[in-house]
């Protein structure tokens, strides 16, 4: 049987995300403004997508130390981020060539399919079990391993590794049947 998910923030934490939000954005943003090296417009986007991450986390009560998570998600999206600025351009391929193929919008068909396929995706999500949809999220979201999921969590690490298998099988399952009721009978 797991053990409960229901973790309490340290006592100088506020509990709701709100007044957590509150107490935490300026020190997050000039924290990520000195690791992106004054670039304050930069570190306030990843202060964004940092506490997109951690919200679904604290709602569902499965982090233990929301400033903690917070930190080591937006140092994490920072390292992501250099990475992906010292990848070298595709060689033989000018950026001018690219451009000419691309197109400046998405047409509509291609962006109401991305928002019904981004609706399936996250009712899956939501209908997992609690432990099984926290182990989910760690990992995609978070791109934590196994062992570091169950230190999080205090879990043993095979019961990582089956949660996930589940919330695996049971996200494919619940969109493969969500697409065969959105696709038209013939």
């Amino acid at each position: 049987m797991l053990a409960p998910l229901a973790m309490s923030a340290p006592p100088d934490e506020p509990k709701d995300f709100a007044g957590f939000y509150r107490a935490t954005v300026d020190p997050l943003r000039r924290y990520l403004t000195r690791l992106l090296r004054g670039d304050a417009a930069q570190a306030e986007d990843v202060a964004q997508d940092s506490y997109v991450r951690l919200y679904p986390a604290m709602q569902d009560n499965a982090v233990r130390r929301p400033k903690a998570f917070l930190y080591t998600t937006a140092r994490r999206l920072v390292i992501d981020q250099i990475r992906r600025r010292n990848l070298a351009p595709m060689d033989g391929v000018e950026p001018v060539e690219l451009d000419a193929h691309a197109r400046a919008e998405p047409d509509v068909r291609d962006t109401v399919a991305a928002r019904l396929e981004l609706e399936r995706f996250e009712r899956a999500v939501a209908e997992l079990p609690p432990g099984c949809r926290a182990v989910f999220v760690l990992n995609t979201a978070e791109h934590l391993t196994h062992a570091q999921i169950a230190d999080r969590l205090g879990l043993a690490k095979s019961t990582v590794e089956k949660q996930h298998a589940r919330a695996l099988r049971l996200v494919r399952a619940a969109l493969a049947t969500q697409t065969d009721e959105a696709s038209p009978s013939p």
